[in-house]
């Protein structure tokens, strides 16, 4: 009887272990369909410019010093700076581009060198656009993780950046445990992980509803800019590959290395990077300014870009003490 259930014990594992080991390669991956080449999908401000060797969607205006550099969050694209890119252009140049894995930068799914989607990478990358544009130092505008990448840039390039202006910046997010990481890079989730990337094409309506304080606000011409780079090839896999090359950046205990001019600016009703992150963050940064924009979650260089730019124009005259 007990030889009888160790056979029984032992096949159940069997199976189970055939389950967890092969059982991921005979679920299905349909193609995507409806995609196109990335350039196919620009409009005719739409700049494709190649910096170390990938092919960047990029938007430029105005002219002059001084220069912002955007930086768009997780899930955006330089779309997302539209309501703010003409009153930054007023002051100076701006620069907007799609960060790799989002919006219309190239999606490559092989490399050779570093990691197109790991954290060096975005790094070289702003420097890559400042070398090509001419730009010895800018300000550097992120939002949300692209907040994270623009610290990070001024932690490793400090001479190239003149100030920071965070928006909703995610420092003290949590991101994916550790212990998760090596299972995610797994041949079984490597298969997988495009089909949990598409998830977010059903919850991105959701999504941006919460991150907005008023989600009437949220036009349908808005809604149309953050799905289009859903319809770029390769997409999903390419969300999946950045997913694998995400770490921790450790950040919060480094806030003390960075002593350049800081503004950060937050929605008083932020619901994906709390609001008390935000101000946490405005304590512990020598010397930051802190500006809260009222009825704005989120995106407040979105549903509030006059107060967004009100806190902008203020910190740049404490900068450079000229009115404008």
């Amino acid at each position: 009887m007990k030889r009888s259930l160790g056979r029984i014990a032992l096949a159940g594992l069997v199976f189970v272990l055939l389950v967890v080991l092969v059982g991921p390669f005979l679920v299905p991956v349909p193609p995507l369909e409806g995609t196109r080449p990335p350039q196919e999908l620009g409009d005719p401000e739409s700049q494709f410019i190649e910096i170390n060797g990938l092919s960047v969607h990029v938007r430029t205006l105005g002219q002059g010093e001084p220069v912002f550099v955007l930086l768009h969050g997780f899930g955006a694209s330089l779309y997302s700076w539209l309501p703010v890119m003409d009153a930054l252009g007023q002051m100076g140049r701006v620069i907007a581009f799609d960060r790799p894995a989002f919006g219309l930068t190239e999606r490559p799914l092989a490399w050779e060198g570093l990691n197109p989607y790991g954290p060096e990478s975005q790094v070289a990358l702003v420097t890559g656009l400042l070398d090509h544009f001419g730009v010895q130092q800018a300000i550097l505008v992120g939002h949300s993780a692209g907040g994270t990448v623009a610290m990070q840039v001024a932690l490793a390039h400090p001479e190239r950046v003149a100030a920071l202006i965070l928006v909703d910046p995610a420092v003290y997010a949590g991101g994916l445990p550790q212990w998760l990481r090596p299972l995610l890079a797994t041949p079984q989730m490597r298969r997988l992980g495009p089909l949990l990337a598409r998830q977010i094409q059903a919850r991105g309506p959701e999504t941006l509803e919460l991150a907005w304080h008023d989600p009437a606000r949220l036009s349908a011409a808005t809604v149309e800019l953050y799905q289009r780079p859903l319809q770029a090839e390769n997409w999903d896999r390419a969300l999946w590959e950045f997913t694998l090359a995400s770490r921790p950046l450790d950040l919060a205990e480094r806030l003390d290395e960075l002593t350049l001019p800081v503004l950060v600016v937050t929605g008083d009703d932020d619901r994906i990077v709390p609001t008390a992150d935000s101000l946490r963050l405005a304590g512990e940064l020598p010397g930051a300014e802190l500006v809260v924009v009222s009825q704005a979650g989120h995106v407040p260089h979105e549903e509030q870009p006059e107060a967004f730019m009100d806190a902008v124009r203020a910190f740049f005259d404490t900068l450079y003490e000229t009115p404008h």
